[in-house]
């Protein structure tokens, strides 16, 4: 094997390490902000917003709203980072983090917020701005669970 091929497979491991376990301390780390009063009030916006949660939110209320979700969200998280342990549940966590990423990227469509309104052309506002990352952890969320699939259905691929 060449040089480059090495070096092109040791970077290809690097990146799905640091993919994996940022994309599960991110999860989690947002998970936990939940249980704060200023991030209740920060998602306040998107929750109200949506036809998925204002259902819940009039029903529950916000602050039981962002705790489940931020339970949900930890859970997902640590599913993610247990990939040397069982990789059927880190597909598990990925598979559903993809689906929490596509709900919260909804929002870019049902949170006016979202958007600056201005004679050129609909600009993302901060809010906007902030939802545009999730595109990323949802692609770094089907990288993670399509490897850790193949890992297990060939258990000795670890």
């Amino acid at each position: 094997m060449s040089i480059a091929a090495r070096v092109g497979d040791n970077l290809s491991k690097a990146g799905l390490l640091t993919t994996r376990y940022g994309l599960a301390l991110n999860v989690l780390w947002i998970g936990r902000l939940k249980f704060e009063d200023y991030e209740v009030e920060n998602i306040r916006p998107l929750v109200t917003s949506s036809p998925l949660f204002s259902s819940f939110v009039e029903k529950f209320g916000e602050r039981n709203i962002a705790r489940a979700v931020g339970v949900t969200e930890i859970s997902i998280g640590a599913l993610i980072a247990a990939r040397r342990i069982s990789p059927k549940a880190s597909t598990a966590g990925s598979l559903a983090a993809a689906g929490m990423f596509v709900t919260t990227l909804s929002f870019l469509v049902t949170t006016p917020e979202a958007w600056h309104e201005s004679k050129v052309g609909p600009k993302l506002s901060i809010a906007g701005q902030f939802l545009l990352k999730d595109l990323v952890l949802f692609g770094a969320s089907l990288v993670t669970a399509a490897e850790a699939l193949r890992s297990a259905r060939h258990p000795g691929c670890r």
